[in-house]
């Protein structure tokens, strides 16, 4: 199962996308009913750093989240689509997109693998896998809408299907070639402006669980709904983001990084005094209560709050949630009892804050969106301890 991102906006454009199931309780990700297959025309677009696990040992997560986030930035503003569905992975990203852009699709991979590896230093790879090969597995790519807020949807994949494609991008098949040196996609909204945000309850805990060996999706079903359940014994579910929205400084820790992304070397000074400037209206704004023309700082924050990703279904549950001790040892007794039975397999990170990496077409508008991760490695360092509990 893939998990994916939809931005609301004022016209849906695709029938699918139009037509999927929403839900709005979270525990309904469970639930096979809900979900829709994908047209046979569509394919996924996959990326992911890698060496992810040394940068983050390197204190790079930040940017390796930026990365990640890049893909999808690129490819909506490729495509000029905001409804496409979308899943962002910590160390990469998935887009679910209709054959008619393939070749749109490619540029703009193959841009983005450019720009990551000339202004980040780091090494991006990435395919593009027709659902018919998918299917041609015995494995699907099924979505429905969990809603968020109301401007933001998220999509829940099912099936196996993204799960499937990520391996073989790391096989090396369906692979896409980086452009050639100088090639920059479009990544206008992509921002990582806010501080760290700090566990208020206990720790900050990132978990993966996947279907384990016993393929008792019954079993696993009950497993997702109980996490979710013990999840719930926390404050807003264990939502690491303040109610709100989280703290920000005048000179942002990811200033760099996104003035490398809107702006070429000549111009990155003129982007960060633009982001200076914009921070500074809007802590002033914020301290005295005042809106800039429809711009409501207060409101905004509490947006950001709302609309940010912290808990999601990808061909298994992802949580990055922000829990007590109590609730920790629970969660973590009921993974084990589960992985003993065969039920899942699981991977945990816990640390003492969250990072978080936005995309936002325009402030004014309602729709913005933001994920959340670990700060020390969260979904990848999850993913790597899960990984190594699996057979070679």
């Amino acid at each position: 199962m893939c998990y994916l991102m939809l931005m609301e906006t004022t016209a849906v454009s695709d029938p699918f996308v139009a037509s999927l199931p929403i839900f709005a309780k979270f525990e309904s990700v469970a639930d096979i009913d809900n979900y829709r297959p994908l047209p046979d025309g569509w394919a996924l677009a996959t990326a992911d750093i890698v060496g992810s696990t040394k940068a983050i040992q390197a204190g790079r997560y930040k940017t390796v989240n930026m990365a990640g986030a890049s893909v999808i930035s690129a490819l909506l503003n490729a495509l000029g689509r905001q409804d496409l569905p979308f899943v962002f992975g910590g160390d990469g990203a998935l887009v679910a997109f209709p054959g008619s852009a393939l070749e749109i699709t490619r540029n703009a991979l193959a841009a983005v693998q450019r720009w990551v590896a000339d202004e980040l230093d780091l090494t991006l790879r990435a395919a593009i896998v027709p659902i018919t090969d998918i299917r041609a597995q015995g494995l699907d790519v099924r979505v429905a809408r969990f809603q968020a807020s109301e401007a933001v949807f998220y999509a829940m994949f099912a099936g196996g299907g993204g799960s499937w494609a990520e391996a073989e991008m790391k096989a090396g098949r369906y692979r896409i070639d980086p452009a050639p040196a100088g090639a920059r996609p479009d990544l206008t909204g992509l921002s990582c402006r806010w501080n760290p945000i700090e566990a208020r309850h206990g720790e900050i805990v990132s978990i993966i669980a996947i279907p384990g060996a016993s393929r008792d999706l019954r079993g696993f079903q009950f497993l997702v709904s109980d996490i979710i359940a013990l999840a719930g014994r926390q404050e807003r579910d264990g939502h690491p983001v303040p109610v709100d929205g989280p703290g920000y400084s005048l000179l942002p820790a990811g200033l760099d990084v996104e003035a490398r992304a809107v702006a070429p070397p000549g111009r990155r000074w003129l982007s960060k005094l633009w982001v200076i400037f914009l921070m500074t209206l809007t802590a002033v704004s914020d301290r005295f209560g005042w809106t800039v023309g429809s711009f409501d700082p207060k409101v905004y924050k509490r947006d950001v709050a709302s609309n940010s990703d912290f808990r999601k279904f990808d061909d298994g549950l992802k949580m990055t949630i922000d829990v007590d001790a109590d609730v920790l040892q629970r969660i973590e007794d009921r993974l084990k009892q589960a992985e003993e039975a065969g039920i899942c397999n699981y991977g945990l990170q816990r640390q003492k804050s969250a990072l978080m990496t936005c995309l936002v077409a325009s402030p004014l508008q309602r729709d913005h969106v933001h994920f959340i991760d670990g700060a020390a490695g969260g979904y990848a360092m999850a993913a790597a301890s899960l990984k190594a509990k699996l057979p070679v």
